[in-house]
């Protein structure tokens, strides 16, 4: 990059987007890289105190920021992403679909840690929307030795794409309704209408809503009836705490499915219960998800529904970030509530 003072720059090429803010309106580029300078430029570069102007003159083994950010953005974005065109030499990946953005902490990690580098992103595991932003790529200097952006390609070659998203598949879910009150009409249903309503979201079919009195037998039964017909994902709510009347933690494991967790590090949804039974994943709901408006059953169907399998050690992770704080006015998912901050 040549410094050359304004005065002398008309009839330059301007190498480098030039910035201009106005605090709490706008913020956005004055002139972009490539534009011609000329006379009429002047004072508007004096009023955002450019006394000079880079121009581009490409030396050996030198790339610019603009070149630079779209060669990171390629090698880090995966699957279901595009990319913006650079602006003040950032980039932005952009999801292509409706899907849970997926993060290679540790690789991102790595990449950030080279000299001169920046990518910002949404966390691990965040539901995402059509068009929606989900990470910005920069480097710090107008210019980068290419060697640098070689390196960076070369790691995701070996590691894969640090992004992607992955999109919601159409699970047929069955739901099992426990609890004499209910089964008896003694009190209306409410969380049919609610996991509905949350399975919707992501494009889900409820085939079949079974409710059952407090009987074990007879949850093993709805249990056993759903898997039979392929059902892929079995809630069961109700029924879900330490109460010796509460069954329904005992009918999972009488189903013949293999347990995965039972409790955790999660307020609201303590007494969350996952398991496995053939292709059916069983969920046990507890009556917390009836109360508060997001619990543990927000942070793990994006992750069931984008087709993830889950271990012991996935809920252990989640007690960083499990505390939701109950704020009068409920921002989720854009706040801390189960994104995790460790690797």
């Amino acid at each position: 990059m040549k410094k050359v003072p304004i005065e002398k720059a008309v009839g330059m090429k301007l190498g480098y987007d030039i910035t201009r803010i106005i605090p709490g309106k706008f913020k956005g580029p004055l002139f972009r890289k490539g534009h011609i300078i000329r006379v009429d430029d002047m004072d508007e570069l004096r009023k955002i105190g450019k006394e000079h102007i880079y121009v581009w003159e490409p030396s050996s083994g030198e790339i610019h920021e603009n070149e630079a950010s779209l060669r990171i953005s390629k090698a880090v974005a995966g699957n279901n992403i595009e990319l913006s065109e650079p602006v003040e030499g950032k980039i932005t990946l952009e999801s292509s679909i409706r899907g849970l953005f997926k993060v290679k902490s540790r690789l991102l990690y790595k990449i950030n840690s080279m000299k001169n580098i920046t990518i910002a992103s949404l966390p691990d595991n965040f539901g995402v929307e059509t068009d929606q932003g989900i990470a910005g790529v920069r480097i710090v200097p107008l210019t980068i030795r290419e060697k640098s952006i070689e390196r960076i390609e070369q790691l995701c070659l070996r590691e894969g794409t640090v992004f992607s998203v992955h999109k919601y598949q159409n699970l047929r879910v069955g739901i099992v309704t426990t609890g004499n009150e209910v089964y008896k009409g003694l009190v209306e249903d409410k969380f049919g209408p609610l996991l509905r309503k949350k399975f919707s979201y992501f494009g889900a079919k409820v085939e079949e809503q079974i409710f059952c009195p407090d009987e074990k037998q007879k949850i093993v039964e709805a249990i056993k009836y759903f898997s039979e017909q392929s059902i892929e994902l079995i809630a069961l709510s109700g029924g879900m705490s330490v109460d010796p009347d509460d069954l329904t933690p005992g009918a999972i494991k009488e189903s013949g499915a293999k347990i995965i967790t039972y409790g955790v590090p999660v307020q609201p949804g303590n007494m969350f219960m996952l398991a496995n039974l053939g292709k059916s994943v069983l969920i046990g709901i507890p009556g917390a998800s009836l109360f508060y408006k997001n619990t543990i059953l927000d942070i793990v169907l994006p992750r069931i529904f984008a087709g993830e399998t889950f271990k012991k050690q996935d809920f252990i992770k989640m007690g960083e970030g499990g505390f939701c704080s109950n704020c009068s006015v409920c921002h989720y998912p854009h706040c801390y509530f189960g994104k995790r901050l460790l690797f």
